[in-house]
């Protein structure tokens, strides 16, 4: 399953739980919901919340894809020196969960 960087992101502004989503543009057609999920389509619904822009969402996205990275080629570096260490695949993925 895809994480929804878009949405984890949002959630670190403003104490998390501040936006929603709009069901109408600004001409009152309705948006549809596989659309409402978009930047422009964000509403303030917490009192004395501001809102990010767009490129602050956008850094906010990358640095949380960066942080799983790291912590990705951090566990396979874990990995790699136990191996080098001698334990065997299934003894690193028994005691570690790796």
């Amino acid at each position: 399953m895809d994480k929804d960087y878009f949405q984890n992101a949002l959630h670190t502004f403003n104490g998390g739980n501040w936006y929603g989503w709009k069901k109408e543009d600004d001409n009152g057609n309705k948006i549809p919901n596989s659309e409402r999920m978009q930047y422009q389509h964000i509403k303030i619904i917490k009192d004395g919340a501001t809102m990010p822009t767009e490129a602050e969402v956008n850094a906010k996205i990358q640095e949380l894809k960066d942080a799983e990275q790291v912590a990705i080629t951090k566990k396979a570096s874990a990995k790699q020196k136990l191996l080098d260490l001698g334990l065997t695949e299934e003894e690193i993925k028994l005691t570690f969960g790796i």
